[in-house]
């Protein structure tokens, strides 16, 4: 089963949500659209449901026109933040219910709507919980009937919008795992939006970065990481430090030490604002050492890796990562060398270069 989405456009008012997008879904695979509020993740997945009209744009299943099918007729199953259970049905008729509401000529006996109950709080790991109302649950466990749910009409498609996002942290993780686990099981083809990084990065076959309603780049989560296609990709799909640099000849050059760009391919040449992952940040504390001089201001983290905070002399605030054993050669207060070993420089006409101590420790975050 292939879905194929071939230039769809979707306007609000004046507002532009979706702006020509085209992408392919394959056969079993698990497909997160990823991207900041208002990127058009969510209208795109609307539009898949039969929520939203497109107001242009085709959009074909196996060759058959999608857009033309009732949602009945689309056979997809959905699921939402908010669960969106009945309070007054108990777990097994919530999870019955889509069969349940077939036409007679189509609906299964009651035996095997039972069966199928069974079959999917086996699935969903909530066996024995069938009796119970939504309001004896845990967040976790009603998001667990609500896939559930979804998957008792055995759609060709699951839609999921945000699905974890009302849930906390470990719990988030634990579902994340078991949502990977359900999806390699039933092998539906899986679209899920999120604004989480990490979750996409996780649970994805391949991830659809979203921006301003367009596609900025499409990959495994992998490819997205070595190569992003942008310096918006490089930006929101992880922490960044930025730092005033003078491009020449594919080189970026900083007070104190100069590195190789690694995105865009030819770079302009002349003055710009370069991006680089703490992790690619190195510190060295000899004096004579290459790099920019810095002050380090905080050390924190647990485990393998920690993250040192360092001060420019201009004020600016940039985040090493080293592991815990080079660390441990630090403490606050200590001068130091600060380079990169490979940068994003922004595209011309992006970024406003950095101003006296200006800070940016950290990536822009997306929400909704």
């Amino acid at each position: 089963m292939t879905l194929t989405i071939d230039r769809i456009y979707k306007q609000f008012g004046k507002f532009p949500a979706l702006t020509g997008v085209s992408l392919e879904a394959r056969d079993g695979e698990f497909l997160c659209l990823l991207g900041p509020s208002g990127s058009g993740k969510t209208t795109l997945l609307r539009v898949l449901a039969g929520l939203d009209k497109p107001d242009h744009g085709c959009v074909f299943l196996d060759g058959v026109d999608f857009l033309a099918l009732s949602a009945r007729e689309r056979r997809i199953g959905l699921v939402f933040q908010q669960y969106a259970l009945f309070r007054h049905m108990t777990v097994a008729r919530n999870i019955a219910f889509g069969l349940e509401v077939r036409p007679r000529a189509t609906r299964p006996s009651r035996a095997a709507i039972n069966a199928r109950v069974e079959e999917l709080l086996a699935l969903v790991q909530i066996d024995g919980l069938g009796g119970r109302y939504p309001d004896q649950l845990s967040g976790g466990q009603r998001q667990r009937v609500a896939v559930a749910r979804a998957l008792a009409v055995e759609p060709r498609l699951l839609l999921l919008d945000e699905p974890f996002g009302a849930l906390d942290a470990k719990v988030r993780k634990e579902l994340r795992s078991e949502l990977r686990r359900i999806h390699d099981a039933t092998g539906v083809t899986t679209i899920l939006v999120t604004h989480d990084q990490e979750e996409a990065m996780a649970l994805a076959d391949r991830v659809v970065l979203m921006n301003q309603g367009r596609i900025e780049q499409i990959g495994t989560p992998a490819e997205l990481d070595a190569a992003p296609a942008s310096a918006f990709a490089f930006e929101f799909l992880g922490e960044c430090n930025y730092l005033n640099c003078e491009v020449a000849g594919g080189l970026a050059r900083f007070d104190g030490f100069t590195a190789p760009v690694h995105f865009p391919e030819a770079p302009e040449d002349g003055r710009a604002v370069a991006l680089f992952r703490p992790s690619d940040t190195r510190l060295d504390a000899g004096e004579r050492a290459e790099g920019l001089p810095v002050r380090i201001v905080d050390i924190s983290g647990r485990g393998a890796v920690r993250a040192i905070a360092c001060q420019t002399v201009g004020g600016h605030h940039l985040i090493a990562e080293l592991a815990e054993a080079a660390a441990s050669r630090f403490e606050v207060g200590q001068k130091a060398r600060l380079s990169a070993r490979r940068v994003v420089i922004e595209a011309a006409g992006g970024r406003p270069r950095l101003q006296p101590a200006q800070s940016r420790p950290q990536a822009a975050t997306a929400a909704g």
